[in-house]
Parts: C-alpha cells; structure tokens; sequence
C-alpha cells in the first residue's frame, strides 16, 4: 500500500502551502478535503449576477512585485505570484459610533494615520509616534522569532529588541496607559480590535501592534478573482508538482500505532497511510472524535480545555443593484461600533442584540467586480460565547438569522444615513452554524482559539515544539500558534513546511 510523506486534513490556507513547499522539496503529499473545492472558507459562490468572497476583505503583507512584503516573496518562492492578480484597497477605514455624532476616517501610511489623529485628538502625536515605534520593533521581533523558530537566540532578543522585551506580557490597555495616549486617542486607536475578536485589556500588545502596524504601514490588496484565486493556484502548483489532492473525502478517523498517527480513515473506511499527518481541523474535535481516547494524552485534553473558543462568524453577503458612489458608498470599509469601550462591546458581543460590524464595500477596491451598476458589500459581526448558540434552534435557525441581518443592516444605515435595504438584489447569510458546517470550525469559530491574556500568540510560538503531544500529529491553520488570518495561515503553513522538513534533515534549518 502506497505510503505518503504527509497527509493533509483539509484543503485550508495553511494546508495548501505547507503542502506545495513540500512537493517542491520532492515529498510525496495527499490533500483529503470534504468539499468539492479547496481552500476552506477561502473560496467564493455565486447567488445570481453576483461572485461573493467567503470571508476575505483584505490580505496584508502583500506589498508590489518592486515593494514586495513578506506574502508577496513566500508567493514568488512558491513560483504562483505571477499567476495572481491584486488590487490596491485604497482607504483604510471609516468609524461611524452609534447615536453619537462621532465618526472618524483614517487613511493608509504610517504618518497621514498620526496627522489624521492629531486633527481628531490635540496633542496625542507624540504618544501615537511611540505607539508605532514599538509597534514596528514588535512587528521586526516576531518575524525574528518565526524565522528562527527552534534557533532562537535570546541575547539577540535582548540586544535588538529591548523595548519589545519589555512589553511582550503587557496588554494593549497597559501599553497605551504607559505612553500616556489620550483616552480619546486609544478609543479611536484600538476600534481596531474587532479584528481580533478580543478587548484591549486582555489583548496581547505585541498581537495587536505588529497586526495593526501591517496593517496602515503597507499596501493592502485583494485579488482579482476573490480568496478562491489563490486557493485554486496553490492547488494547481500542487497537483503540477506531483500532489494528490482527493476532494469529498471527509476523514473520520486518525489511525494510530504505538501512540503515534500513522494514517487516516475515510467516512467510506478507504484507509491512507503517512510519516506526517497535519490536520487543518481543530485539536478540540480531533481529540474528542477523531482518535480512540486511549491514545490522547492528559496534557492535550488539558490544553484544549484551558483554551477559549474566539470569535464565532457571522457574514451578510450583499449584491447591490444600484452603484455604489450613486448611494453614497465612497469607502471601502466600514466599521460601526456601539461605543468605543472594547471591554463594554465584547461582552455585548455574547448577545445577539449587539451591532458591532465591519462592512466592506467591494466595488471601492475591484470596479469590475460585478456586473455595471452594481456593487457587492459584506458584513461580518463576531458572537462571543455561547451567546448564539443558547438561543438557535432548529425550528428558529432560518427566522433568527434574517432577524440579526435584518437589524445589522438598519444598524448601518442608522449610522450612516446610506440607504440599502431598497437596492438589494441578492442576500445570503453566513451564522456560525454555516462556518461550523463548511470549514469544521468548531462552534462557528472562524478566529480558531482566542489569543488573549497568558495564551497570547508569544507563548504560542515559544511553545509550540511542546505542544506536540501524539508523535506525527501537527496542527495547522488557524488552530496554529500563528492564530487567524489569511496572511497568518499563509505563512503558518509554510513554518510548518519548515519544521517538517528540517526534522528529516536533523534539526537543521531549512531556508
């Protein structure tokens, strides 16, 4: 019976680049997917006129082909950059606070962001100049530590990152309170937070810093063809280059053999046989459904159990049969908030009733997107808690989500006084119990486990060796120690590539 050198749970972001590194380097791989397409929820469908993206709204670390950040050069090494085609997002973001008359816009570049804050905050310049400073040495410190991994050096650590030393167990809240920014100036600063699904005083500042320095320092992109482009051209590279890649094949089961995963089993018992299993599904099922108990450690039930489930999706998925600019959508992304207080909103966030969102307007980024005339939004909210799940039943699932969208769009038009409701064409709704389905995100947690107090993304990466608790058995995808997002699990799956690879070459890194 053939033997591969890995098997893939799922056709994931992370899944698919850790397995074309690997093809490359001449391993033998198999993708098992459920779905009859690859990418997870990196994907895009279409509902009449209109192609909707899964969950992609921006993808950072991009940067140009004569700029090129991190994702760019991983594309370029992987040979498919040239097979993508990008957009620019061209405004950062637009704040709208509910039933007040505060809103705030924000351009890209690190110093048009200061300026701007110093219009809407007097004298706060200098503590937003500190806050990028560090930022930006956070940022350089974990792209030392991912790099390096198991070859970490702390003197070099010490040496040129000291500030980051400081401050890698500090919260957002604690950081901002020690520069001395304006309350104001942090309120307007961290409504950044939504992205992470976690409030600022139990945020890692580290986390939130380097993301958000990304985040307004580069160039923001989207690609052409929605997430599903990239997701389709790592598929193809991987089958070009002698991957197997097996769709509707869901896995049951993990086989194991004196304590170690040795292969899987299909939902029809065909059996496949591997050195390395990675699972793009979460430890939590695997552990509990996937493998007989006998076999799964204390430590592990203990991790997963001290571990807190992060934001759970919801999106709201809109074509427009009226231009954009016609109805006063000049923005590309928009964020209402029902305060600016993160601790006050996440814990609303465990009701259904909150109306925190994000709206992305499509059109402002990719004209050509849909048909002329039109234009395409996406709102996305996060529950936190079981706030969802102890009210949906399955006689009310189909009346409840149309009532939460329902009131998410008023939400945006009270805040915006932009009218949609008469101009929509298409809808489709997305609820947690949509992403649970789909992508075997447990409970509808789309952000994987919450990164936040001492379970940051710092101790992650340090621990990660230690987390390896069955033999052969990894993790991937937003499950990592990398967390959520595309450019995460993009570069996650190739660090994971990585270690594979210099494990069979004895611990020496592989560049």
């Amino acid at each position: 019976m053939a033997k591969y050198d890995a098997i893939f749970i799922g056709a994931g972001n992370s899944n698919l680049t850790c397995a074309l590194r690997l093809v490359k380097s001449g391993k033998k791989v198999l993708i098992l997917e459920k779905n009859n397409v690859p990418g997870g929820v990196a994907t895009s469908f279409i509902r009449g006129r209109f192609e909707f993206d899964a969950s992609l709204q921006e993808l950072m670390e991009v940067g140009t082909e004569e700029n090129p950040g991190v994702l760019y050069k991983l594309f370029q090494d992987l040979k498919i950059a040239d097979q993508i085609r990008f957009f620019h997002v061209p405004t950062c973001y637009h704040i709208y606070v509910k039933n007040t008359d505060q809103e705030y816009v924000f351009p890209f570049g690190i110093r048009n962001f200061i300026d701007k804050m110093e219009e809407y905050v007097p004298k706060s310049r200098e503590s937003v100049e500190t806050f990028f400073h560090l930022a930006l040495e956070c940022r350089n410190a974990l792209k030392y530590i991912e790099k390096k991994q198991a070859n970490i050096r702390y003197e070099v650590l010490l040496n040129d990152y000291p500030q980051f030393i400081k401050i890698a167990n500090s919260s957002v809240e604690e950081v901002l309170n020690a520069i001395e920014m304006p309350k104001k100036a942090q309120e307007i600063l961290t409504a950044f937070w939504m992205y992470f699904a976690s409030p600022i005083h139990t945020l890692s500042f580290v986390h939130f810093a380097s993301v958000f320095y990304e985040y307004i320092a580069t160039e923001i992109v989207i690609p052409k063809k929605r997430s599903h482009e990239i997701s389709l051209t790592l598929a193809e590279e991987i089958l070009k280059n002698g991957g197997r890649i097996q769709y509707l094949s869901p896995v049951q089961s993990i086989l194991m053999e004196n304590g170690q995963a040795i292969g899987v089993q299909l939902e029809n018992e065909e059996k496949f046989y591997g050195n390395i299993i990675v699972s793009g599904v979460a430890p939590s099922l695997v552990y509990s459904q996937m493998i007989p108990k006998e076999y799964v450690p204390q430590k592990a039930l203990q991790l997963i159990n001290s571990r807190i489930l992060g934001g759970r999706g919801f999106s709201i998925y809109l074509g427009l049969n009226q231009n954009a600019n016609e109805i006063g959508l000049a923005d590309y992304q928009y964020i209402i908030m029902d305060s600016l207080d993160s601790k006050r909103e996440y814990e609303n966030m465990n009701q259904i009733t909150h109306s925190n969102i994000r709206v992305t307007v499509l059109n402002n980024a990719n004209p050509s997107c849909s048909p002329k005339g039109t234009c395409i939004l996406q709102f996305t909210s996060f529950f936190s808690g079981d706030g969802f799940d102890k009210i949906v039943t399955e006689e009310n699932y189909f009346q409840l989500k149309e009532q939460i969208a329902k009131r998410m769009i008023e939400s945006f038009e009270n805040a915006t006084d932009i009218l949609i409701m008469p101009y929509i064409e298409e809808i489709e709704i997305a609820t947690p119990v949509t992403f649970a389905r789909y992508g075997n995100y447990l409970d509808g947690s789309i952000f994987g486990y919450k990164v936040t107090g001492l379970d940051n993304i710092l101790p992650r990466l340090f621990n990660e060796a230690n987390e390896i608790y069955i033999e052969h058995l990894q993790f991937s995808g937003s499950y990592g120690p990398n967390a959520c997002g595309y450019a995460a699990t993009y570069l996650a799956g190739d660090q994971l590539a990585n270690r594979i690879l210099s494990l069979e070459e004895g611990g020496k890194e592989h560049e």
